[in-house]
């Protein structure tokens, strides 16, 4: 993930404000714990009831994968206005303004008509790139000496969130009478929360909104930068280049983006694929809430045995082995496996994400590069896993079957195999 403000130095007010911020740790804390828990939240809530949504509008599956296929296209989008926005807002404003934006999505999410359904998905996909992009910087920048545990800390939250939503979607629809609205209206309540914790930061850390400066280095290289800070960047890498000219960051790019699409298809259309086999609704989320939940398993050891090595490949043939396995199972065996195919799949998951946002780190020679090496895999990782779900309901609705298009995500996982090989060698950018 960027460092949205890698390039800034704070002024003396600036590092005031931040001082009186962190002599309040338990307010920081609470903030960074809750803002996480929204940053799948409203993704997760959907899945389960992807089904009730198309009936209510008459959807094709094409059509109905748009609903998860939206906001993830536009978390590779809002990636690319967020370095910017905190550069010249600040961090907490700006994250404060990510909740609100969070919460107004779910609720147009839910309005009784099918433009407002994608346009909410809009709202909400900006808002958690917002979110994905702004917590790893700010993490970084206020807990230097503490950012490992503290990634741990908002990635555990994260998945909490998307695992109790996922576990609960269905069961808050039969609450509220059959209404998949209501269902997921709630969790709107869950972003104006964070937004309420996040409020005392942005009071507290207000006087840093508008002093910082750039830093020496960067300020020259500014001139031709992108919004994302990356693209047009020419100082990035012992050697002068731009990270977008450079083979080995797209290998790690093409990675990132392929774990993200195998990801997104599952957020997508595992609940479907189990009730098209004839498991209940309900156990469906369940099973798909345990998946969510054991990707923390593969998250938090995968990285570890990653940076006690020089080369992260037999990683590399891990992770995508456990996803195929797990693929394939739900392709022969989807319900009687149903609990099996999930744990694999979530400790491969969850391996892949970790293994990423590390090859991001190991391969980047420094901190900027790594920032702009974050940036690029980013965007281009989530507009590519955009195309995900929406090629699956689109060759679902082709074939009358999952059979095809989980041979077609097999394919994404020997390619990721292939690119991730390259981006696993010991080398930096």
């Amino acid at each position: 993930m960027p460092d949205a403000e890698a390039d800034v130095r704070p002024s003396p007010q600036g590092l005031a404000a931040r001082r009186a911020l962190l002599a309040h740790p338990v307010v920081l804390l609470v903030g960074i714990v809750l803002a996480s828990v929204n940053m799948r939240a409203a993704l997760a809530s959907v899945s389960p009831l992807v089904g009730e949504i198309s009936d209510s509008f008459g959807l094709s599956s094409t059509a109905s994968s748009l609903v998860t296929s939206v906001p993830v296209l536009f978390l590779g989008l809002g990636a690319l206005v967020a370095p910017w926005l905190a550069r010249r807002f600040g961090s907490e404003p700006v994250l404060l303004f990510a909740l609100l934006l969070l919460a107004v999505g779910i609720v147009v999410r839910v309005a009784p008509s099918a433009v407002a359904l994608y346009g909410g998905g809009v709202l909400v996909g900006t808002a958690i790139a917002l979110l994905n992009v702004l917590m790893p910087g700010l993490i970084k920048r206020d807990f230097p000496d503490k950012a490992a545990s503290m990634t741990s800390v908002y990635t555990g939250a994260m998945i909490a969130g998307a695992t109790l939503v996922a576990a609960s979607s269905v069961p808050l629809e039969k609450a509220f009478g059959g209404s998949w609205e209501a269902s997921l209206a709630v969790w709107s309540l869950l972003a104006v929360l964070a937004a309420v914790a996040w409020l005392p930061q942005v009071l507290i850390a207000r006087g840093r909104t508008g002093h910082e400066v750039r830093t020496g280095a960067s300020a020259g290289a500014s001139a031709g930068a992108s919004p994302s800070g990356a693209a047009q960047d020419t100082t990035s890498g012992a050697a002068g280049r731009s990270v977008w000219r450079s083979a080995l960051a797209w290998q790690v790019t093409l990675f990132m983006g392929l774990q993200s699409l195998w990801s997104y298809v599952l957020i997508a259309w595992m609940p479907t694929i189990f009730t098209d086999h004839g498991m209940s609704r309900s156990t469906a989320g369940v099973i798909f809430a345990f998946n969510n939940l054991i990707q923390v398993a593969g998250a938090f050891a995968v990285p570890l045995l990653a940076g006690r090595m020089r080369s992260q490949r037999p990683l590399i043939v891990l992770v995508t082995s456990l996803v195929a396995a797990g693929y394939a199972g739900l392709m022969i065996a989807p319900v009687s496996g149903a609990w099996l195919w999930s744990g694999v799949l979530g400790i491969g998951q969850g391996g892949a994400v970790g293994l990423a946002l590390t090859l991001i780190v190991l391969r980047s020679g420094d901190a900027r590069t790594a920032a702009r090496l974050s940036g690029m895999a980013q965007t281009v990782g989530y507009l590519l896993a955009a195309a995900g779900p929406l090629a699956a309901g689109a060759v679902h609705q082709a074939t009358g079957g999952w059979t095809v298009p989980i041979a077609l995500v097999l394919g994404v996982c020997a390619a990721a195999l292939t690119v991730g090989l390259f981006a696993a060698r010991d080398r930096t950018v």
